[in-house]
């Protein structure tokens, strides 16, 4: 029979693997279990770091080996690494939704077929995770569009932006899944009635978002009403003061909303040239596909789905977490 459980029962579960309450066992209930884990990025970046710490926090109390693989965001080399991981062998395996349902679901078929637990995380994966979800195919992330809506109203509270203002959302539309979240921008400003300008971001700015300087710069100076900027590439948001300043802008002359906390991100929060940041909780990102992967192999749980983003944070939060920030908490 297989065992049900809820999600409040699952963390209560967790917390007692993770805090060494559960039982007299042997050993950790991980052992022997290895996980291939897609961290996105690049090593120590900071929208990488918080998932790598989580997720080896989590693989260390439950005695998982844990094996990362980084991307540089880049979607074609998300599938590759699957294939590796595939190959492999492995119990289980976490992996990134930016390249889609369909790109993922010949893969994901050829891994169940070998018993290995998949799961989701950063980006969903929802036609995936609701034929596997029995197997312990969950998600751990950002509501996508939800989150995109909560930045957009944070921008309109912060920059008391009015209807008519003009504003840029610079995002991945290009990439499906993924562009919910600044589709989720564009929707939430549109509904507080300004004129909303779209603009993608390519492959090379996701590889390189010093790139995003020039391209903003020329933007602002295209557009002299400009009121507003968001995005919800978290790389690119720390860019942007870069942009404003050479663009002569002065902090809150446009109002920006973007995502993630990398250190020029939280200098640029204080400074007043980005008014509010989404937090993903990037933790959370890590440690819990770790925890499913435990529970579904263990105690063949379904998946969970997870929504990390508690908010935006602005100065005041800030100045509150900042000391859990340096040490890669969020």
């Amino acid at each position: 029979m297989r065992l049900r459980t809820s999600f409040a029962s699952a963390v209560t579960i967790a917390a007692a693997l993770v805090c060494g309450t559960a039982a007299a066992a042997p050993h950790k209930l991980g052992t022997g279990l290895t996980m291939y884990f897609q961290m996105g990025g690049s090593p120590g970046d900071a929208s990488t770091l918080p998932r790598e710490l989580g997720a080896k926090a989590a693989a260390k109390a439950l005695g998982v080996r844990l094996i990362a693989q980084y991307s540089n965001w880049q979607p074609e080399k998300m599938i590759e690494q699957f294939r590796q991981a595939i190959a492999a062998g492995p119990q289980c395996a976490e992996i990134m939704g930016h390249p889609g349902n369909a790109a993922f679901a010949p893969l994901v078929s050829k891994a169940e077929a070998q018993g290995m637990v998949v799961t989701a995380g950063n980006v969903p994966l929802p036609k995936l995770e609701a034929q596997y979800r029995a197997n312990g195919f969950g998600y751990v992330g950002t509501f996508l569009v939800q989150g995109g809506e909560t930045t957009a109203a944070a921008m309109v509270k912060a920059g008391h932006l009015k209807p008519g203002d003009e504003a840029l959302v610079y995002g991945v539309f290009a990439e499906g899944i993924r562009g919910q979240s600044a589709e989720g921008v564009v929707k939430g400003l549109k509904a507080a009635g300004l004129k909303v300008f779209k603009l993608n971001i390519s492959d090379a700015v996701n590889a390189d978002p010093a790139l995003s300087v020039p391209i903003l710069v020329a933007f602002i100076e295209r557009h002299p009403k400009l009121k507003a900027i968001g995005t919800q590439q978290g790389l690119v948001t720390s860019f942007i003061p870069k942009a404003l300043q050479e663009a002569g802008k002065k902090p809150g002359e446009i109002t920006v909303g973007g995502i993630d906390l990398a250190p020029t991100t939280i200098a640029g929060v204080k400074s007043g040239y980005i008014a509010a940041t989404l937090n993903q909780q990037l933790y959370l990102q890590g440690f819990l596909p770790v925890v499913q992967c435990v529970l579904t192999r263990r105690f063949d749980l379904e998946g969970m789905n997870v929504n990390t983003a508690a908010g935006t944070d602005d100065k005041a939060l800030l100045d509150k977490i900042e000391p859990l920030i340096k040490k890669g908490y969020y």
